[in-house]
């Protein structure tokens, strides 16, 4: 039987947070349950990495844990390799915590999900079979690019050379989607990377993308383009109701 990239792949979600910008819906419920078309995002993301051959999936859960845990244990018993981390710093620290948390899973070739962007499959297989690189960033491009997108800037390979949310407007070139794929050397890079940084206590209220802003300037990230596939991420009331919209089929 032939060997699927997908049997070599984990993926992690970073589902921790509150989205207290989604208050009052997530005043007793986490961003990751929050429905879209009838369907917790937590779930689409899920379903998506299960279709596309990724069986070992980690869930880094915090406010609200044992919600998470009680839809991952009824909506999928018998798929054993879906478990929770628990991230206690959720309250006090921002996504880099919770890659920290994590660290200890990411010993092979893993995609690391932001815990509130859905997307096709379609998308997800191209991710999976994009030109190997340490690290593959998923980007998207758009006319107008706002204050809260990651922003990216390419090299003139087409290599990442910055990603954050401040890059001068002239320095756009996309805009990074929530999700990456680390292969090869990439996964004990970025996870040296991130125990390195949570040394300082500074480093608690950065996101994950510091690191990688920070590896991109050793030539070690690619970036795979997703122009044409289904996907949202969703931090306001308004990007729920633009995920209804674009996964109501």
């Amino acid at each position: 039987m032939m060997t699927k990239i997908s049997d070599f792949t984990k993926a992690v979600i970073l589902s921790a947070g509150q989205g207290r910008r989604l208050l009052p819906l997530t005043k007793n419920s986490p961003k990751c349950l929050l429905p879209v078309s009838g369907k917790p995002i937590i779930e689409w993301q899920i379903d998506a990495l299960l279709t596309a051959g990724i069986k070992e999936i980690i869930v880094v859960t915090g406010f609200q844990t044992n919600l998470v845990e009680e839809l991952l244990q009824q909506r999928y018993p018998d798929h054993k390799q879906i478990r929770t981390l628990f991230n206690p710093f959720f309250e006090v620290a921002d996504n880099l915590a919770s890659c920290w948390v994590a660290r200890s899973v990411m010993d092979c070739n893993f995609l690391l999900l932001n815990g509130d962007t859905i997307f096709d499959v379609s998308l997800l297989k191209q991710v999976l079979e994009s030109e190997p690189a340490p690290i593959t960033l998923s980007i998207d491009y758009k006319k107008v690019y706002d204050a809260d997108d990651m922003k990216v800037q390419l090299d003139n390979k087409g290599l990442v050379k910055h990603v954050n949310k401040t890059l001068p407007e002239d320095q756009i070139d996309a805009e990074s989607i929530g999700l990456i794929y680390f292969r090869s050397n990439g996964p004990i890079l970025f996870r040296d990377a991130v125990e390195e940084a949570l040394r300082y206590p500074t480093e608690l209220k950065s996101w994950y993308l510091t690191i990688i802003d920070t590896l991109a300037s050793k030539n070690l990230v690619n970036v795979c383009a997703i122009s044409g596939h289904r996907w949202c991420e969703i931090d306001y009331s308004s990007d729920l109701t633009k995920a209804q919209e674009l996964f109501s089929e």
